[in-house]
């Protein structure tokens, strides 16, 4: 019996992980409304979401402007035209998903309850599941030792 390390998958998914980034938030903002627990952290001192947020927000703008540049695509499961290694690449392979995990983050600080940001490792753990080891499979595949190397230079996340 065989252990594979990621489900291969010729079909699209039907929600992209903008569509589940939005769901994350309603969701977090729906336990915030709904299901509190508790206030952790007193106004004004939340507004210090406001950070993650922007910088979040600043790491997808930088990174969807690179892949521009680069001439390849955004969005998952077609097919790159070009590794991009550079600017913020050099500090996460994945910094799309990076600035969405921070903008959630700041909204979690934002909101100060204690159950919205139960939703962040959730958010983190299904594009690593649904998205990243799929695209990272394909990029093998179409860039072989080039992403290898890369691969062993930089982490996923961080």
């Amino acid at each position: 019996m065989t252990l594979m390390t990621h489900r291969p998958t010729n079909r699209k998914p039907r929600l992209l992980p903008p569509v589940f980034f939005l769901l994350a938030i309603l969701l977090m903002a729906g336990l915030h409304f709904g299901l509190p627990l508790a206030h952790w952290i007193p106004w004004p001192w939340n507004l210090t979401g406001i950070l993650p947020i922007v910088a979040g927000l600043t790491i997808v703008v930088v990174a969807d402007r690179q892949f521009k540049r680069h001439g390849t695509t955004i969005k998952p499961f077609q097919r790159s035209t070009a590794l991009v290694t550079d600017g913020v690449f050099r500090y996460s392979r994945h910094p799309m998903y990076l600035g969405l995990v921070v903008v959630l983050v700041g909204l979690g600080i934002g909101l100060a309850s204690v159950t919205p940001p139960l939703v962040i490792p959730v958010f983190g753990w299904w594009m690593a599941v649904r998205f990243i080891s799929a695209e990272e499979a394909s990029l093998v595949e179409q860039f072989g030792e080039a992403y290898l190397e890369y691969k062993r230079r930089v982490r996923r996340w961080l």
